[in-house]
């Protein structure tokens, strides 16, 4: 390992400053916990359910902090010790093929890290959540969701991956043609997933007719919604959390709500979230995001092929010999600072967007009350964190902290 390799300096300068910023925002999250009921959540929360949403932040937070101070030392060990060459040769002696060497590379590391995250992602579900009361999974559904993301990563990732990896490997602008490719199997996807993909792991179930149905298509039919399917999602197969969604273009949209959101909310508030949710579509906020990730998808390919097989970053990993499939890993190291900065500038495009959805509901319902008391109740019954620290939600929040969503929707109604 050559410790005065540039390379090498900036990984781990980045690496160590994004731990300490991660870990210093959530210290600041938990110290900015109130013991206080905020009044404005006077109506929805006892004073034990506030106390237990606090307590919930409190240990989830602090797991994060172990699992994330583990991960970094088993990365820094992989790392500083040559694992990512002793890797490189381990595949290199299964095949002289670099399209199967670049398949066994990925599918060993992503097996090693599934091998390190699985136990904390187990102690997560059955003992956290298990203690909340939200975990409704059993060990059968959890392992058989792994298997099927595994069989599904497999299935779709990996020939994707061999696509790529050929590409980079044969043809002059490779990273045109891969972010040609990339965007087209991402927008096939986004179109395959909701019918194919989705009910492998939930069960969706037509919305019966009643009140709420109709109440859900008067709404859409005045937002100019069309909507090709009402259906009630299992979510409680999991988790008690609730939540609402709807997928698909054109003439296949379809809104999917959880049972658990049907069993706690008014038909006045479940219209409201759909409207919510429906505003997102008419302020196009879903094809911006789309364009906005497939632009990023562009530079990212763009930039690899600049460090393609470039021999300082190989040695700044103890990586004898340079290779494609290698190239995107080690970039994606180096790329740390910018994808974060990134990540933080698409929350805060995110947080704005919640606003104008909330804004779009609260006019095309005429109701600003039932999509207050909805998210009151979405955050009591998620124990939500009612006082995050700003620099918390600066660095992490794809929605605005709750506070904030009712003194706006206030100022509407």
């Amino acid at each position: 390992m050559d410790f005065s390799n540039p390379y090498f300096s900036i990984i781990l300068f980045a690496v160590l400053g994004l731990f300490i910023l991660d870990t210093v925002a959530k210290l600041l999250n938990l110290k900015a916990l109130r013991p206080e009921l905020p009044r404005d959540f006077a109506d929805v929360y006892e004073e034990d359910e506030y106390h237990r949403s606090q307590e919930y932040t409190k240990e989830t937070s602090r797991f994060d902090l172990i699992q994330s101070t583990f991960s970094l030392v088993v990365f820094l060990a992989f790392w500083l010790f040559g694992g990512f060459g002793w890797l490189d040769e381990l595949v290199r002696s299964w095949t002289e093929n670099a399209l199967l060497q670049g398949i066994s590379y990925i599918c060993v590391l992503f097996l090693g890290s599934l091998v390190v995250s699985l136990p904390w992602e187990y102690f997560d579900t059955f003992v956290i959540e298990e203690k909340y009361g939200f975990n409704k999974s059993t060990k059968g559904t959890f392992f058989g969701d792994q298997v099927k993301s595994l069989a599904l990563g497999a299935a779709l990732g990996l020939p994707l991956l061999a696509l790529v990896f050929y590409l980079f490997e044969t043809f002059e602008l490779a990273w045109l043609w891969g972010w040609i490719a990339v965007s087209g199997f991402s927008l096939v996807m986004a179109y395959l997933a909701p019918r194919f993909i989705m009910p492998l792991f939930n069960k969706f179930t037509p919305l019966e007719d009643g009140e709420l149905k109709s109440a859900i298509n008067e709404m859409a039919q005045n937002c100019d919604f069309p909507v090709c399917e009402l259906s009630v999602m299992d979510g409680s197969k999991r988790s008690s959390k609730s939540n609402a969604f709807f997928t698909g273009f054109g003439k296949n949209k379809r809104i999917a709500l959880f049972d658990t959101l049907i069993e706690k909310h008014s038909v006045a508030e479940l219209v409201a979230v759909l409207a919510h949710e429906i505003g997102h579509f008419k302020k196009k906020h879903i094809v911006q995001s789309m364009i906005i990730g497939i632009l990023q998808t562009g530079v990212l390919f763009f930039l690899i092929d600049l460090f393609l097989k470039n021999e300082q970053l190989f040695a700044a990993f103890g990586v004898k010999q340079t290779s494609v499939y290698l190239s995107f890993i080690l970039f994606s190291l180096l790329f740390k600072p910018v994808s974060k900065l990134l990540s933080v500038l698409m929350a805060i495009f995110s947080r704005k967007n919640e606003f104008e959805a909330d804004a779009y509901a609260a006019e095309v319902t005429g109701d600003a009350g039932s999509l207050i008391t909805a998210l009151k109740k979405l955050s009591k019954d998620n124990l939500a964190n009612l006082t995050p620290h700003p620099f918390y939600v600066f660095m992490y929040y794809s929605h605005p902290p709750l506070l904030d969503r009712v003194g706006a929707l206030r100022k509407l109604a």
